[in-house]
């Protein structure tokens, strides 16, 4: 795998020195096979600095992920007035939480592309007292926050999408966050739910928070309640979609970060569509994180997994396409569309119309390039149908979106000519993805 020398990574706060060239991936010759660690999880490390940073007392955080996503959320949390250091090399966070009310009276916050760092983000400032300012790149101005910033004004908090396009950039004039019943819509992002969750324990008086329709992303709303209740808070669900959250913020702690089973896919998949044999340290049947069941779906495929305490680890098998609801785990949907090309069968990928609203227009993206490879692909409302066959050398757009990068990677392995425009997308989340891809296949060439 030819991946030349990738030039310094940007500053997260900044789109300079974004990479502009394409590496080209050289296929394996035999089988994927070894160990790989991935980095700690963008969505535990995210969720984990916010409820550190709203707790009474000190917090040490291991295994964090330094990465642009998490970035711009330190960056924010340090102009909120909370005091955080942060040893990148060692993936440590150290930091004193402001006991429910950031200290600052006013902050502009600047959030790149990151959509669970504007969207906790928002939540968090309506706690404080004064006014705040959250926006975010050009891609950021499209991406809805809408549904959050209605479910806030329920509870009478002076926010506004300052455009009126129900996107960022979002104005706050906070004064607390007063307690009482609301409802958010659940059908676009479990984010807007999760940033709700996370900032009700600090309002003022206990909170009704009530899901209209259909939730989407169920497990990483359960992600959610599982860090809110390591540090300490108090949530009932009597029902489906019904939480109880009475006041009693939360204590700071020791908290350690299992790696990202985002990333953890791309190694999977690797093993999968070369018919090799990778081992993922640090997840299990048990991980906070709903997308290991990844694993799962490549099982279903042909694959075999074995389940240990500490890893999992996939053997490649021939696959089969399969018939699968992805919206429990739609951040692998990419993933799989990369693997089922190499299939005996079609692959349906249903129920994942939320992937629209992400970095880019997922389902669109996803069926533009798997086409430019030559392949047929149906796009449908709520997902695709890819088709295996004949492929041709092609070079991947990827839409400023790092797991179009990260997936189309995979077909690289087996088949030649893949090219992977703006590689340097993958800052986003796992800024050393290409050199773990590499010394994984180090062993296949």
């Amino acid at each position: 795998m030819d991946f030349g020398t990738l030039p310094h990574l940007f500053h997260p706060l900044s789109e300079q020195h974004r990479m502009t060239d394409t590496i080209t991936i050289t296929p394996v010759r035999g089988p994927v096979l070894g160990t790989v660690r991935p980095p700690g999880s963008k969505s535990l490390t995210n969720r984990a600095l916010i409820v550190a940073a709203l707790a009474r007392g000190a917090s040490e955080l291991t295994g964090v992920l330094d990465s642009q996503d998490t970035r711009v959320m330190v960056e924010s949390l340090r102009r909120l007035g909370i005091e955080l250091e942060h040893d990148a090399a060692a993936c440590t966070i150290d930091l004193t939480g402001c006991a429910g009310r950031p200290a600052v009276d006013h902050a502009e916050l600047w959030l790149e592309n990151s959509g669970t760092s504007i969207r906790f983000l928002t939540a968090l400032c309506t706690l404080g007292d004064g006014r705040f300012r959250l926006d975010g790149n050009t891609r950021m101005r499209e991406r809805p926050i809408g549904p959050l910033v209605e479910a806030l004004r329920q509870l009478d908090v002076d926010i506004v999408c300052e455009l009126g396009t129900d996107c960022p950039p979002v104005q706050i004039a906070a004064s607390g966050l007063p307690g009482g019943t609301l409802s958010v819509g659940g059908n676009l992002s479990s984010q807007y739910l999760s940033a709700l969750l996370m900032a009700a324990p600090c309002a003022k008086a206990a909170i009704n928070l009530k899901v209209d329709g259909t939730l989407v992303s169920r497990p990483y709303v359960d992600m959610t309640l599982e860090v809110m209740r390591a540090f300490g808070a108090r949530v009932e669900e009597p029902e489906p979609g019904d939480f109880i959250l009475p006041p009693g913020g939360y204590q700071g702690r020791s908290y350690d970060i299992e790696p990202d089973a985002s990333a953890a896919s791309y190694f999977f998949a690797a093993a999968a569509i070369t018919g090799g044999e990778v081992t993922v340290e640090g997840l299990s049947r048990d991980a906070l994180q709903g997308d290991v069941g990844f694993v799962d779906v490549l099982v279903q495929m042909g694959c075999e997994a074995r389940w240990e305490a500490d890893s999992i680890t996939l053997v490649g098998k021939p696959l089969r396409g399969v018939d699968v609801d992805m919206n429990a785990i739609s951040d692998t949907a990419q993933t799989l569309a990369a693997v089922a090309p190499f299939a005996s069968g079609p692959t349906r990928i249903r129920n994942v119309a939320h992937m629209r609203h992400k970095e880019t227009d997922r389902v669109a993206a996803v069926v533009n390039e798997l086409r430019r490879l030559g392949l047929e692909a149906d796009e449908h409302e709520d997902g695709l149908t890819i088709h295996p066959g004949p492929m041709q050398p092609a070079d991947i757009e990827t839409y400023d979106d790092h797991r179009m990068a990260m997936s189309f990677a995979l077909v690289g392995l087996r088949h030649p000519g893949v090219g992977i425009k703006d590689p340097g997308c993958t800052v986003k989340t796992y800024p050393d993805f290409f050199d773990d891809l590499e010394g994984l296949c180090r062993t296949a060439r």
